[in-house]
């Protein structure tokens, strides 16, 4: 079978738009290949979608084994040029094409035709003929076939062993059947009946065997021997196989043929019967695979999701490999072969060996295939056109799966690329916007560092600036002012690289706390030391229902968030407010809260004031500080103690900061 390279399946699929849906018809003939193709070409050229659709018929059971490979040779290859794979069920391949057609919006149909002409006229119309009359308003696109005139390729069809086997079961029902209408035909032939309501009795006995029997052996074989059932016991003269009348051998042929009919019928009705539920519950399994695919929230419950729905639709063990850099990972197997045999059968170095190849090639292969044919399971690739998540493999058993279940199987596969697709692209998404909030966050600490410290240092070159050319002109309190005001710049400034500092180390997990037990109101003293100097505008208090409670703290950070926590209170309030710090013990942990009265903190703001860079409405406090460090630098403090820090509202206004410790108790040594 020859390929064509210059058709790509990624073109046709990054072509796509709702405008042509091309439709190409699958079947076993060596032509195929090129119908195939050519579809694949108008739908590249049409910038439309393209469908491959197999309509599987009765007779399909009884295809011999060179026609089925190459029928799944043609899937593969309308598969790689990016086709719909779609399998229908029906005796009229004509009809189901049209019907098809209609209900998916076809626009165009490729077809294959040969050379042969109709030999005679009461010869079935050719398929493109009939196709050509029950469905006139599409676009019907012939492709002349003049090698099958010299290759005179006809499948062949054959009567289906299993339906002509009579299994004992079904021949004693029949003969069951039997026996029951001929008993109640002497009944009504007592009964003063006619002969015609008999008929219709074993009339209806062969569609009762049609019903409760398997095939069409039983059907024939109750046909026939109603026909003689009926001569024997019910024609004169009775008791023999002559007969009298000259109506009767009419009566005979047309009962025969009646039932017969009635039989076929019947048949053929259990048959779509059967083919629809199997439709049904694969539709039904490709409809839950694809709920569950979009439940699943990792890559292995996309894989264990594949496994459960293929072993429903299959009834055989799976195995898959998940693929990640080019390499497989650890096999996942189906629940019920995780025994010892059954995994070492379906984990040889063989299998692997396999399951390697179709991951490096992106192909089919082992079982059923030319590649690797004696390795026990048939691959195959878990794929969104060239990226491979992973190798699917089958357990061969007896039959190979028909062309209906390899295309459900290809679009379960398929769905479960796609959704590992769409969680990797979660993942960068994710990723990207991840980076994007780190980009924004530093664009925004520059921009708010080079805004916030323009001012500061601009007071210090400027009162320097005045103290060295007009030192003898300023009196002493100037001057004192003017160092106070350098002073409480500079000071800032080291505050600020302190607490950028801080919160870098902290975030990265590169600050090694020292965690030793410590009493609370010595460090709490400590950074009273060394608040803001404007603390003397604002009374400042400290409560304890213990004075000796001890925490374990790494006491030189705590020290710097008591210290953030006034100074913004301090920063935030008016003159004159009242702060409090208050310290208690809540069973094993010590609670420390900070309190104002200031006018507090709206409740939309509160989930944000301990964000970097965060200041709220108030961007500029005192006209320079307002870069929002001290809070950020307060929770990574708190949380690398393994505790949290929260604010809430004060009564009747103000906020509250609090944060715990891990309490320690005293130890008393006699």
């Amino acid at each position: 079978m020859t390929t064509h390279d210059s058709i790509h399946p990624e073109t046709i699929h990054s072509e796509r738009q709702t405008g042509e849906h091309i439709l190409v018809c699958l079947s076993s003939a060596p032509s195929n290949p090129r119908i195939v193709q050519t579809g694949a070409r108008m739908a590249q050229a049409f910038h439309g979608t393209l469908t491959a659709l197999f309509v599987q018929t009765p007779d399909h059971a009884t295809m011999n084994t060179g026609d089925q490979k190459r029928l799944e040779e043609h899937m593969q290859l309308a598969q790689r040029l990016g086709a719909s794979i779609e399998t229908v069920y029906g005796d009229d391949v004509s009809y189901q094409i049209a019907e098809f057609a209609r209900l998916n919006h076809i626009t165009k149909i490729v077809l294959g035709r040969s050379n042969v002409r109709r030999r005679h006229l009461w010869s079935k119309p050719s398929l493109t003929e009939k196709l050509t009359e029950i469905a006139p308003n599409l676009d019907i696109y012939i492709i002349p076939d003049a090698a099958s005139t010299h290759n005179s390729y006809h499948p062949k069809k054959r009567f289906r062993s299993a339906a002509w086997n009579i299994q004992i079961s079904d021949f004693f029902r029949t003969v069951l059947i039997l026996l029951a209408v001929t008993l109640s035909g002497l009944f009504f032939y007592h009964a003063g009946l006619s002969e015609a309501n008999i008929i219709t009795l074993y009339i209806l006995g062969v569609l009762m065997t049609s019903m409760a029997t398997t095939g069409w052996s039983c059907s024939l074989l109750a046909s026939a021997c109603s026909v003689v059932i009926f001569n024997y016991f019910f024609t004169t003269p009775r008791f023999t196989f002559h007969v009298y009348g000259k109506d009767y051998p009419v009566t005979f042929v047309v009962m025969f043929v009646v039932a017969l009919l009635s039989s076929a019928l019947t048949t053929r009705l259990k048959d779509h019967a059967r083919q629809s539920a199997k439709l049904a519950y694969r539709t039904k399994v490709l409809f839950d695979t694809n709920q569950l695919l979009q439940k699943a929230e990792t890559d292995e419950a996309i894989l264990n999701t594949l496994i459960s729905q293929i072993r429903k639709l299959l009834g055989k063990h799976i195995i898959i490999y998940p693929a990640r850099d080019g390499k497989l990972g650890t096999p996942i197997l189906s629940p019920d072969s995780v025994s010892a045999e059954k995994s070492e059968f379906l984990t040889s170095s063989r299998e692997q060996e396999v399951a390697r190849w179709v991951l490096t090639h992106n192909k089919r292969a082992g079982a059923y295939t030319d590649t690797c044919s004696d390795a026990r399971c048939h691959y195959l690739a878990i794929r969104v056109r060239n990226s491979v998540y992973g190798v699917a493999g089958i357990e061969a058993g007896e039959h190979p799966m028909d062309s209906f279940e390899y295309s459900v199987l290809v679009s379960m596969l398929g769905e479960g690329a796609l959704a590992m697709e769409n969680r990797q692209n979660i993942r960068e998404k994710e990723q990207a916007s991840l980076l994007a909030e780190k980009e924004r966050l530093r664009a925004n600490l520059l921009r708010t560092i080079s805004h916030d410290l323009r001012t500061p240092l601009t007071a210090i070159s400027g009162n320097a600036s005045n103290l060295l050319s007009n030192h003898a002109a300023i009196d002493e309190a100037t001057r004192l002012q003017i160092y106070a005001d350098i002073y409480d710049d500079s000071m800032w400034l080291i505050s600020l690289v302190e607490n950028l500092l801080a919160v870098t180390r902290i975030e990265d997990g590169r600050m090694n706390l020292r965690m030793e037990t410590e009493l609370v109101s010595e460090v709490i003293s400590e950074a009273l030391r060394h608040i803001s100097r404007q603390a003397a505008e604002h009374t400042i208090t400290v409560t304890s229902t213990d004075d000796l409670l001890l925490a374990r703290m790494d006491a030189r950070l705590i020290v710097q968030v008591i210290i953030n926590l006034v100074n913004n209170a301090i920063k935030y309030t008016q003159k004159g407010s009242r702060i409090q710090i208050l310290t208690d013990k809540l069973e094993s942990d010590v609670r420390i809260r900070v309190t104002d009265d200031g006018p507090g903190i709206p409740d939309e703001a509160k989930p944000f004031v301990f964000d970097l860079c965060y200041t709220g409405a108030n961007r500029i406090a005192d006209s320079r500080r307002s870069l929002g460090l001290g809070l950020c630098l307060c929770r990574s403090i708190i949380r690398a103690h393994g505790r949290d820090i929260s604010v809430s509202d004060n009564t009747p206004s103000g906020c509250i900061f609090t944060f715990t410790l891990p309490c320690e108790e005293v130890a008393i040594h006699e």
